[in-house]
């Protein structure tokens, strides 16, 4: 028996599919569970990026001081002026959900703005397709997309014996949880 339980509605994250279709970007405010932080020494140039790049939003800005952007519920990056940057972007990475068809707009856009920013896109055994992004600060940004998983293949008995239960299937079955 599994202690694990789809839980999907609560997410902004559409299931996977062809005709899945990203949420609006969300311009509420709430208390963030999550963030990143990024250091930059040029506030306006990495907003730049993040918006045109990586289709971010800002939320709001202290001139000087930090510009606080976001793309989904949930999706919040706060870009902090500093002294520096790191030399290298480090090998930890943060993942943003997309869906399928922003992958390579994505990675064209990026690629359009700093042509060396992009590796992949490229598919990963947890059945997504991941686009790595190294932003002008240095920050390891991969945007991930849940590909369809076919209920009978493989990769859904892979996540099944790890117990997991592909999306779409035993969905909403929150209740007993909550």
């Amino acid at each position: 028996m599994s202690d694990y339980y789809n839980a999907f509605e609560m997410s902004p994250v559409p299931p996977p599919g062809p005709d899945a279709v990203a949420p609006e970007p969300f311009r509420g405010i709430y208390g963030m569970p999550a963030f990143v932080t990024i250091p930059t020494t040029d506030l306006a140039a990495s907003a730049d990026f993040w918006v045109r790049g990586l289709g971010f939003f800002q939320l709001f800005s202290i001139p000087g001081t930090v510009v606080h952007l976001r793309r989904w519920a949930f999706q919040d990056v706060l870009l902090v002026s500093a002294e520096s940057v790191p030399e290298q972007a480090p090998a930890m990475s943060v993942s943003f959900a997309c869906v399928l068809d922003q992958v390579e707009s994505i990675a064209e856009a990026c690629r359009a703005l700093r042509p060396d920013s992009v590796d992949g896109p490229r598919d990963t055994p947890w059945t997504t397709r991941d686009v790595e992004v190294i932003t002008p600060e240095n920050a390891r940004i991969v945007f991930t997309a849940a590909r369809v998983v076919d209920p009978a293949g493989q990769e859904a008995k892979d996540l099944e014996a790890v117990g997991i239960t592909p999306p779409g299937v035993g969905r909403g079955d929150n209740e007993e949880h909550a």
